[in-house]
């Protein structure tokens, strides 16, 4: 048998073994503490434009008592549909601040996506920056929305805004027509609420950690997506682990700021984890629009040291796939944190020679706010594992029977802790969690001796070929190595003679790339019933807004390209 939590032996001096999320009585006066402490700080730096803690303080109590003098009850919900701009985090701490509920939406949405959640949240105000607000006029006489306050890419950003403002409408032209004029909604302008608010007054609502904060909802990878209930005490508890496990590294960085690079969307569950972490530390975040726009991304990293730098593996894969990123100055990185999806070890070498700095793994959902495994931050080289639970996070990994499984062997993981949500809003939650209470993530897990943990796949991915498991990510990782392959994904696809084949997906460079130099390659790399036994060229794979490839909608692509399959 395990020894019990092997893991607590690997941490480092400075990091606690728990934290207690009940030393705050809620999740304000978490926030308020951060305001306090780092009032004068800058808090955020976008397209060259600073706002400091006290800036965020004041925009958010703003939009708090503009919210409340709108009527709606304590516990309402509102949702908030932006990219990275400024007045993302005074809206998100403005609803919580009122006594609401808020739910992040992603503005890449469709119609279908958005109306799914709004009605399955129950939102009923919604700030939408205005570039997204064709996909709302689609579906809104379908919600509850009553209220809708506009906001621009600028409205933050001063006489700077104004030119932004101009460039993104008149210029770039990425701001679709809409028309939110029926008189059924009232629609405000975000300068309007914000100046409106300055003036009405604020009833600070009495809060509990056991509230409803947020409810986020996860992929939609499997069908329409679910919102997770995060409570006030998960958001605190999150922002002490995070804050808990990354001391040993912030506590050494001698500069009066740290900045981290804030270019994962703060709507994403790991963003937003980071931004409490973040806020936590006094950090500055160097906020990045528009993530997929590499050129201008690599310009604003030119233009001040950065000392954290968390993306996925698509993010940090595509800034080094650009010729410029190696000319930057990377003296003052101390942290690059990978998560969201499984690291590349090609991409985590290529990262550390290029940068000096080590990635990182780390592992977490939105069920438990992004906050579960992680490495230990002083470590030098990358090793392929998620590391370890952070503090207050039990783990077990567990077979389809439910017995706990031996060391080194593939099984579910399953976790609990302070941050770990409670279940899924307007769903019967019982079989998410084991009979003693751990969550079921879904992923497959093994975990060594050290109780250290290596992710092997998703257990809805994991393809089953003549009664063995094979794990997509696995063969991915060694397919990348292979001349000519850009980007690659894998599926399982049904077979009559083993059940499952493996089927992969490629994004090839040229077109000198053949079917036959690429099953050679597997076939010198692999075991023989992990070798693909098909292989499709495609020019680019399906991924989510943060660079997860979605291999669902390959099943679906091949499902419907071979429907007698």
């Amino acid at each position: 048998m395990m020894p019990n939590k092997p893991w607590l032996a690997n941490y480092p001096d400075g990091v606690p073994k728990t934290i207690n999320p009940d030393r705050y009585s809620s999740i304000m006066e978490l926030y308020e503490e951060c305001f306090d402490r780092f009032r004068m700080h800058p808090m955020s730096i976008c397209m060259g434009v600073t706002h400091t803690y006290h800036d965020v303080d004041k925009a958010s109590l703003a939009v708090a008592a503009w919210l409340q003098s709108q009527g709606l009850p304590q516990g309402s919900v509102v949702a908030l549909m932006m990219p990275n701009v400024p007045q993302y985090l005074p809206t998100m701490i403005g609803i919580l601040r009122a006594g609401y509920v808020c739910t992040p939406v992603n503005p890449l949405y469709t119609g279908r996506e958005l109306r799914h959640q709004l009605n399955d949240s129950g939102a009923q105000i919604i700030f939408v920056v205005d570039n997204f607000a064709q996909a709302l006029e689609q579906v809104i006489g379908e919600t509850k929305i009553k209220r809708i306050v506009l906001s621009k890419m600028g409205d933050m950003m001063g006489l700077k805004g104004i030119l932004v403002n101009t460039i993104i409408r008149q210029v770039k032209r990425l701001v679709p027509k809409y028309k939110l004029n029926d008189p059924k909604y009232q629609v405000t302008k975000l300068p309007d609420v914000l100046k409106k608010g300055k003036n009405l007054p604020f009833q600070k609502p009495k809060m509990s950690l056991d509230q409803k904060a947020f409810l986020q909802y996860t992929g939609g990878t499997t069908g329409l997506s679910k919102g997770a209930i995060l409570s006030q005490r998960n958001i605190v508890a999150a922002a002490m682990q995070s804050e808990a496990w990354t001391r040993p590294i912030t506590s050494e960085i001698n500069e009066v700021y740290i900045n981290m690079v804030m270019a994962l969307p703060l709507y994403h569950i790991f963003a937003f984890m980071l931004s409490l972490l973040g806020m936590r530390s006094g950090y500055t975040f160097i906020l990045i629009p528009n993530p997929r726009d590499i050129p201008g991304f690599i310009k604003t990293l030119s233009k001040q040291p950065f000392h954290i730098f968390p993306a996925v593996n698509t993010l940090f894969k595509g800034l080094l796939d650009h010729p410029d990123f190696k000319h930057l100055d990377f003296s003052s990185l101390r942290i690059s944190q990978a998560g969201g999806m499984a690291a590349t070890e090609q991409t985590a070498t290529r990262w550390l020679e290029t940068t000096g700095c080590a990635m990182i793994e780390g592992w977490g959902m939105t069920e438990g706010v992004a906050v579960g495994t992680a490495n230990v931050i002083t470590d030098r080289k990358f090793n392929g594992t998620i590391g370890v639970p952070v503090p207050s996070v039990d783990a077990i990994v567990i077979d389809d029977e439910g017995k706990r499984v031996g060391v080194n062997q593939a099984g579910e993981l399953c976790i609990k802790g302070p941050n770990v949500t409670s279940g899924y809003l307007n769903r019967d939650s019982s079989d998410d969690f084991t009979s003693d209470g751990y969550f079921r993530t879904g992923d497959i897990v093994s975990m060594d001796e050290k109780g250290y943990f290596r992710l092997l796949d998703r257990k809805k991915d994991m393809i089953l070929v003549s009664g063995f498991n094979v794990f997509p990510n696995e063969i991915e990782s060694v397919m990348l190595d292979c001349d000519g392959i850009v980007d690659c994904a894998v599926i399982g696809i049904p077979d009559e003679r083993q059940g499952e084949a493996v089927k992969i997906y490629v994004v090839p460079a040229d077109n000198n790339v053949t079917k036959e130099a690429i099953k050679e390659f597997a076939l010198d790399n692999l075991t023989g019933y992990k070798c693909p036994r098909y292989i499709e060229f495609v020019s680019d794979l399906p991924k989510s807004n943060v660079g997860k490839v979605l291999r669902q909608k390959l099943r679906e692509k091949h499902h419907a390209d071979h429907p007698q399959q």
